[in-house]
């Protein structure tokens, strides 16, 4: 149950919460980026119709440029000025109607049904001309009579004085604005206003200022272009880019299994590892509560057969006897091995001079590997170099390492054993270049009863092991295959 809630909170975890902040981030992202892309056509048709509208004003106002020339020439000719106006008004459909005023802005000529009727001189946009002496756009719609909405535009007529002499005013169709607007707009909502923020003309809904627009200046108006952006569809947003929220769906996935075959992995490693020292524990208690009832029958036999020994000096018995007596030494080596295993703390540790312990050892170890036909190296400082431990112990350590080199090269080798010096600790290398073991064999190099001898237990190196753990060390051993083993021991230094 324990497990399963853990693995319900890891799945919630690793899967779940991150799936979904990874959706809210990914999708705020692609409705930000639909926002921008709506934002920058939005942009782009308001360049477009700014462009224009821009290059629409400045083809009415040098057409009014010319017409005021005109104007100028003929100003005493009321029937001139008739025709020259009703020309112009013919020619460009823009106009809704084309008058001359004075300059107080009385209509003195002009092209309408009604233009006998009109006066304009009060309008905002002919007062600001006769006041500014420059041309000026209505900021407003007026409506004619015949229902036409137009906006006026008025151009001061300007005499050699510098003063004005009559007024240019021409109404500009807001049907046909909204026409040359539609040809370039392709569904958008957009809107034109004036500097009051009045609506001028608008095209399919319109549009009004706020945060979800793009307003662009006229330059040659008083006037700005508003176009509407268009709304994201989070539906939309979505349907295009769940495959992107599979495949995170799939990753997160991904890795709560690798997750999971991990700490079922570590969770079965320290099983075996509890397993192991469950073992160990076994053994330990089996030795402590029976060592000393196996070690005491085996002196009473041992004794016995030295006075058989010594009573029969046959030569068969003689050998009967050795055999018996080297089966009594190995049967207390194991004995020793299961003490060390069971309380590998029994005895009392003290300081003692590692390079002592090896000197006495050199002899062994050099007598050994002659008769196995091997080299020995030894390079160790020349100080004293102390230690926290008990010496039987250490010497049992060494002599255990160095055997298994040994037996390691049947055919011959070099065995070396190297002392140096590292920081606080010393450092201890065994190195042979023997038959080596696979990583299969190496893995299981410290597992109880796991041995490739014949005649072995499978306790030799996990009784090192212990041994060196108790001095508070630590042991690694690497090798290769037909290349060689090296064993390497840390121990702390002390003054």
């Amino acid at each position: 149950m324990k497990i399963n809630t853990q693995k319900k909170l890891l799945y919630v975890a690793i899967v779940i919460i991150p799936i979904l902040i990874t959706a809210v981030l990914f999708f705020n992202y692609q409705v930000n980026k639909e926002v921008a892309k709506n934002k920058a056509h939005a942009e782009w048709v308001a360049s477009i119709h700014q462009r224009q509208w821009d290059s629409y004003i400045n083809k009415v106002v040098s057409s009014l440029n010319i017409l005021s020339l005109s104007i100028q020439t003929n100003i005493d000719t009321p029937e001139k000025m008739d025709n020259l106006l009703k020309k112009v008004f013919t020619n460009e459909h823009i106009y809704g109607g084309l008058f001359l005023l004075d300059n107080k802005g009385k209509t003195i000529a002009g092209v309408n049904d009604t233009y006998d009727s009109v006066d304009i001189s009060d309008e905002d946009y002919i007062l600001e001309v006769i006041n500014s002496k420059d041309l000026v756009i209505s900021n407003r719609e007026e409506v004619l009579s015949n229902g036409q909405k137009v906006i006026g535009i008025a151009m001061p007529i300007i005499n050699e004085h510098n003063r004005l002499d009559s007024i240019i005013t021409a109404y500009l169709r807001v049907d046909y604005l909204i026409n040359i607007t539609k040809m370039l707009s392709s569904g958008e909502n957009i809107a034109i206003i004036n500097g009051q923020k009045e609506t001028i003309l608008y095209i399919n809904d319109g549009a009004t200022l706020g945060t979800n627009v793009i307003s662009m200046p006229i330059d040659r108006l008083p006037w700005t272009i508003i176009v509407e952006l268009e709304k994201t569809n989070i539906w939309n947003v979505i349907k295009l880019n769940i495959w992107i929220l599979l495949f995170f769906i799939l990753i997160f996935h991904l890795i709560y299994l690798t997750i999971i075959l991990y700490y079922q992995r570590k969770v079965r490693e320290e099983e075996t590892k509890q397993n192991e020292i469950q073992k160990l524990e076994l053994v330990g208690n089996l030795a402590a509560s029976s060592a000393h009832e196996i070690r005491n029958p085996l002196t009473g036999i041992k004794g016995l057969i030295q006075l058989l020994s010594e009573k029969y000096q046959d030569q068969q018995d003689q050998l009967y006897f050795s055999i018996i007596q080297k089966e009594i030494v190995r049967i207390n080596e194991i004995v020793s091995q299961f003490l060390i295993l069971g309380k590998p703390t029994a005895q009392k540790k003290h300081k003692m001079n590692l390079k002592s312990i090896i000197a006495e050892l050199d002899p062994l170890i050099i007598s050994e590997a002659n008769l196995y036909n091997v080299k020995y190296v030894e390079k160790i400082p020349n100080q004293d170099i102390y230690i926290l431990g008990i010496s039987d112990q250490m010497k049992q350590v060494l002599l255990n390492l160095t055997k298994n080199a040994l037996e390691a090269m049947e055919n011959g080798g070099q065995l070396e054993l190297n002392v140096r010096i590292v920081r606080s600790n010393v450092l201890i290398t065994i190195i042979d270049n023997g038959i080596g073991m696979s990583s299969r064999q190496l893995k299981k190099i410290f597992e109880p009863f796991n041995t490739s001898k014949e005649s072995g237990t499978g306790l030799g190196l996990v009784v090192c092991k212990r041994i060196i753990e108790s001095f508070d060390g630590e042991i690694q051993i690497s090798s290769r295959e037909k290349k060689g083993t090296k064993v390497s021991i840390i121990l702390p230094l002390i003054e």
